[in-house]
């Protein structure tokens, strides 16, 4: 039992501190262009990207939130945001109409298949994660008011 226990510790450890290669999936632009997620991810800075759809109200209000701090994280880190939602072909109509309205400076990628949710293993969303180098190096599912706060702390230990 003790070999067990060490075992699967050492297994927990091992996972907590690995870093996951980004799935290498094609998204698209709101214009219909197709573009390598890797592609869209391969910057210098962090990258930010969070899966999201327009009838996920927690998803909304993570990305609201921050919006109000995103300048500001621009300013200090150079971290850059990627908004990828996973609204199928019946919802990714209001996209488009919802960014207008929100005013969100981020690039926005479309998911509709939902190719790079599964391929991440996403039960749900929103599914926030720091990429760095192509390596996805924090990974946070759902959100509560605040979480943009240890996501921000995260960014600047990652962005030295």
């Amino acid at each position: 039992m003790k070999k067990i226990v060490l075992l699967l510790s050492i297994l927990l450890t091992f996972s907590v501190f690995s870093q996951e290669d980004l799935p290498n999936v094609s998204l698209t632009t709101l214009d219909g262009k197709s573009i390598s997620i890797k592609d869209a991810t391969k910057q210098d800075n962090i990258v930010i990207v969070s899966l999201w759809a327009t009838w996920c109200v927690p998803c909304l209000k993570e990305l609201d939130a921050i919006s109000e701090v995103y300048d500001e994280w621009q300013a200090e880190t150079n971290v850059s945001l990627i908004a990828v939602s996973v609204d199928d072909s019946r919802t990714v109509q209001r996209v488009k109409p919802l960014i207008n309205g929100k005013g969100w400076d981020y690039t926005i990628l479309l998911d509709t298949n939902n190719d790079f949710k599964r391929l991440l293993g996403a039960a749900t969303v929103p599914l926030t994660l720091l990429i760095k180098d192509n390596k996805i190096v924090y990974r946070h599912s759902g959100y509560n008011a605040g979480a943009e706060r240890e996501l921000y702390e995260k960014i600047k230990k990652y962005s030295k």
